[in-house]
C-alpha cells in the first residue's frame, strides 16, 4: 500500500531510542526524511546516521532538552535550515515518575508540566508556520493510557499526560483550516529502554527475573497477554502520519492491547 509519505520531512523529538526511534525507523522505511532530537549529542548523532545509512534518506541529529524553549526553538531552526520546513511532527520525548501528588515540589510539577505539555506547545507554536507555508501537516502527540486510566503509583505522571491529550484536541480545532491534522495516541505497555530500567529493579523485589516479571505485568494489564515492541506501535503512528489517516482528525487513538476497553 502506497501511504503517500516519500519525501515528506518529519521531526520526532526523544527520537534515539524506544518509541520515537521506533517511529523514526517506521517513517524512514517509507522514504521519509528525518530530523530527531535527544537530550544526549552522542545518541542523536549516532541514531541519525544509522537510520540514513539503513534507509536512504537524508537525516538530521539534534541535541536538545524539550522542558528548554531556547532548546526547542534551536531544533526549529535546524530543521528549517537543514530540511526547508517540516511536513510532521511526532512529539514523544517523556518520562514516567512515581512521586505522590501531596510530596512532590512545586519545582517537580513544573519539569514534568514543561517535559510533556510546554514542549508540545512550543513544538507546535515552532512548527506549525512552517507547516502552513508547506500546505499542511500532520502532529502526532504521543501521551498514555495512563491519561484515561491512572497507574495510581504514577500521579504526576497522569495528570500531565490527561493535559496532554486536552491540549491535542483543541489544537486540532485550531489547525484544521490550515490543513493540518492533529490526533494524540495513547499507547499501553510497550517495550522500551525505560520499562527495562525500572522492571530491573521492581523485579527484585517480587523476587522474579525482568522476564517473569514484564509476562506477571502483561496478564494483569491485558488481554492480549504482552507488551508491544516500539515497531509495532510505530506501525500505527506511520498510518496516522499517511494520507491514508486523512479522515482522522482530533481524536486520541488507544493502541493498548485491550487493557482500556476490554479489561476496565
Amino acid at each position: 500500500m502506497d501511504l503517500g509519505l516519500e519525501g515528506k520531512v518529519a521531526a520526532v523529538t526523544g527520537g534515539s531510542k524506544g518509541i520515537g526511534l521506533g517511529v523514526a525507523k517506521g517513517l524512514a522505511a517509507e522514504g521519509v526524511h528525518i530530523a530527531l532530537c535527544s537530550r544526549n549529542e552522542d545518541e542523536a548523532l549516532e541514531t541519525a546516521a544509522e537510520i540514513a545509512k539503513g534507509y536512504h534518506v537524508r537525516t538530521l541529529g539534534v541535541p536538545v532538552d524539550v522542558t528548554r524553549a531556547q532548546h526547542i526553538n534551536r531544533f526549529v531552526r535546524s530543521v528549517e535550515n537543514t530540511f526547508g520546513g517540516v511536513d510532521i511532527l511526532i512529539s514523544n520525548a517523556g518520562m514516567g515518575s512515581e512521586e505522590a501528588i501531596l510530596s512532590s515540589s512545586d519545582d517537580r510539577w513544573q519539569y514534568f508540566w514543561d517535559l510533556q505539555v510546554m514542549a508540545a506547545i512550543r513544538l507546535a507554536r515552532g512548527f506549525v508556520p512552517p507547516m502552513r507555508k508547506r500546505g499542511g501537516g500532520v502532529i502526532i502527540n504521543n501521551a498514555s493510557i495512563c491519561a484515561r486510566q491512572p497507574l495510581w503509583h504514577e500521579p504526576v505522571y497522569n495528570t500531565v499526560k490527561a493535559a496532554l491529550v486536552m491540549f491535542s484536541k483543541c489544537l486540532a480545532h485550531e489547525v484544521i483550516g490550515d490543513n493540518i491534522r492533529v490526533n494524540c495516541v495513547n499507547p499501553g505497555l510497550i517495550l522500551t529502554p525505560a520499562w527495562r530500567r525500572g522492571a530491573e529493579s521492581l523485579s527484585r523485589k517480587e523476587g522474579l527475573s525482568v522476564d517473569e516479571y514484564f509476562d506477571r505485568i502483561a496478564r494483569e494489564y491485558t488481554p492480549i497477554g504482552r507488551f508491544a515492541t516500539p515497531e509495532e506501535l510505530a506501525h500505527f503512528f506511520v498510518f496516522l502520519c499517511s494520507e491514508r489517516a486523512s479522515y482522522c482528525v482530533g481524536s486520541t487513538y488507544y493502541v493498548d492491547g485491550g487493557w482500556l476497553n476490554v479489561t476496565i
